[in-house]
């Protein structure tokens, strides 16, 4: 038998204790190289359409000091696609400027879609002219790309039918708002601040552009910020359109009145009242575009959308039956007449585009 104090003995429980602090120390090197590659890790966002100031604003809250920007960390925009409205003035105008703003932010220009898509985990469609936007996500969605649809979803209540009947069958998350939906008094009313929602009285700019659905192309930042008040539910609109204003007066279950001014002469704004069960107040001023941006970068984190594509799909009929009451004398319309209608031409749009049809 070797004597406990044999010089073997104390070799052996020395290289024994080396060899368990080598195990710790490893193990928590590890786990802190895991760690700092979850903590470094960005996110690479690309852009589709460079046509609206939403872009360089966008990007610029991405590129924010991340040690100033927990919120926003580990975000970065890649590359964009400049092509937007060949024949919406305001919009293709405004493409050279922000095409050269983009470059000095760092960002790629490419000359595709698809060369886009090879780069980057995530997509903003941005291009102002909703017409383009089905045929724009269809590309983002096959390529499985995560992707925020900036306003208008469509030009149409069918093409965002479409859209969003695509996400689903192609099983890539979705989402659209407008800023609107996102300002702190907005989502005060939506947490319940007033209680329970009876009424409530929303008002923004409502500038028109022919080649959309008239409330599609300004209107819905007001429409947006009514149903982040009163949810879906709405049955019936009713509406009248001077060459100053619009008005929209809709009719949610339970015998709720909720209503939309648009302006277009004298002071604009956003804004409105909320009348709960608990209470009446504002609905408050515009919150910029940090609020959306944040959820944005939440929804490309998780994948959860924030807004159900059943409420989006209702606010954008909401605006398409205040066109067709515009266009039968004011009379009402049902919301359902105008999502059967919508429905059926969705599957014309769709012909073809998806996989297994």
């Amino acid at each position: 038998m070797i004597h406990p104090t044999h010089p073997l003995l104390r070799l052996r429980a020395i290289c024994q204790r080396v060899a368990m602090i080598f195990c710790i120390v490893m193990v928590q090197a590890i786990f802190m190289n895991v760690g700092c590659a979850e903590e470094v890790r960005e996110m690479r966002l690309g852009i589709i359409g460079l046509d609206t100031s939403h872009v360089p604003a966008f990007t610029k809250e991405f590129h924010r000091d991340p040690v100033a920007d927990e919120a926003l960390k580990g975000f970065r925009v890649v590359a964009a696609y400049p092509q937007g409205s060949a024949d919406i003035e305001s919009s293709a105008s405004r493409i050279p400027k922000y095409t050269a703003e983009m470059r000095e932010l760092g960002v790629e220009i490419t000359d595709s879609i698809a060369a886009l898509l090879d780069q980057v985990d995530a997509v903003l469609l941005e291009t102002n002219d909703g017409r383009v936007h089905l045929e724009q996500a269809l590309q983002v969605f096959r390529a499985g790309k995560p992707v925020f649809i900036d306003k208008p979803a469509g030009s149409r209540l069918a093409e965002v039918v479409a859209i969003y009947r695509a996400a689903k069958h192609f099983q890539v998350p979705v989402f659209s708002s407008s800023s609107l939906r996102f300002s702190p008094g907005a989502q005060e009313v939506r947490s319940g601040k007033y209680g329970k929602v009876l009424g409530c009285d929303a008002y923004s700019p409502a500038a028109l552009e022919p080649t959309h659905v008239d409330l599609f192309w300004y209107g819905i930042h007001g429409v947006e910020s009514l149903y982040t008040c009163m949810g879906t539910g709405c049955d019936v609109v009713t509406h009248q359109s001077t060459k100053d204003s619009e008005f929209a007066v809709g009719l949610w279950e339970g015998g709720r009145i909720g209503t939309f001014r648009g302006i277009r002469a004298g002071s604009g704004g956003y804004g409105g009242s909320v009348f709960g069960d608990q209470g009446i107040g504002p609905i408050g001023p515009y919150g910029g575009y940090r609020p959306l941006v944040v959820e944005i970068a939440k929804f490309f984190r998780s994948n959860e959308v924030p807004v159900t594509s059943d409420e989006t799909v209702e606010l954008y009929a909401f605006m398409q039956a205040a066109l067709l009451s515009k266009k039968r004398g004011g009379v009402p319309v049902k919301i359902q007449e105008v999502m059967e209608a919508a429905s059926a031409e969705a599957s014309k749009l769709l012909e073809g585009e998806l996989t297994g049809e």
